[in-house]
């Protein structure tokens, strides 16, 4: 069926016409829609016009394009955040009202290398604690997670079978993570961590790259965490002054 004309640009009310469709489930996850010619057809559009339309989606990452293959719709994300909101991967996944679980893949406590002594202001005869873990959503594996804290801050009674660095830092360290600096980037297929998150080859990454202090403006933990693109979503809240 051909979309109903109104006052606004041929494409915007594609856009709009294939975002309803998505939503009431005419084109499900994951779902290839029909080919360009067929779809402008029934849409009553140019194939100009549907081609502006998809690349806004595309943008808007409601679609992806998979050159040689077709249009697919995106899958919606499972976890929503503001950057600004300071959540461990466990709350995070509770939130979205799953059960989080760990796969540990390696721990090891290794000499400082100059970019820990310059992070955490440590001396070079000091020892890291590197962890390598997959954290997971209802057994589905969600995000790649490598943390590094300062062997010094960790107590002895320290288990790799807990679920939350957050919770073993406050908990039985006593030391209370209040905020991060945080770097984010997007990248493409990882050689090593796409396989392991089950990515499909087009499912981008999106790297979290964060530096924890305590109440004391103590450098704690740093992280870096591979979250699928396709299942979190995060926004930041920008104010003018």
């Amino acid at each position: 069926m051909s979309i109903k004309l109104d006052n606004r640009h041929l494409y915007l009310q594609v856009i709009d016409r294939l975002k309803q469709d998505i939503e009431q489930g005419v084109y499900k996850e994951k779902e290839k829609l029909p080919s360009e010619f067929d779809l402008a057809k029934q849409l009553g559009v140019s194939r100009a016009t549907l081609r502006e339309a998809l690349r806004i989606l595309e943008e808007e990452n409601v679609i992806i394009r998979r050159h040689g293959v077709g249009t697919f719709v995106n899958s919606k994300p499972l976890f929503t955040s503001g950057i600004e909101q300071l959540n461990s991967v466990t709350d995070m996944i509770f939130q979205a009202g799953m059960k989080p679980g760990t796969i540990f893949l390696s721990s090891s406590t290794v000499g400082a290398t100059e970019e820990d002594i310059r992070r955490f202001s440590c001396s070079t005869n000091e020892e890291i604690v590197v962890m390598e873990r997959v954290r997971t959503a209802n057994g589905e594996p969600v995000v790649y997670c490598i943390d590094k804290v300062p062997e010094k801050i960790l107590p002895e009674t320290f288990s790799h079978g807990e679920e939350s660095i957050f919770f073993i830092l406050e908990e039985e360290a006593n030391r209370k993570i209040t905020y991060a600096v945080a770097q984010i980037e997007p990248i493409g297929y990882h050689e090593k961590i796409s396989p392991i998150l089950e990515c499909e080859p087009e499912t981008a990454l999106l790297v979290l790259k964060q530096m924890h202090f305590d109440e004391m403006d103590e450098p704690v933990l740093f992280s870096v965490n591979y979250f699928k693109a396709d299942k979190f979503s995060f926004q930041v809240l920008r104010k003018r002054f």
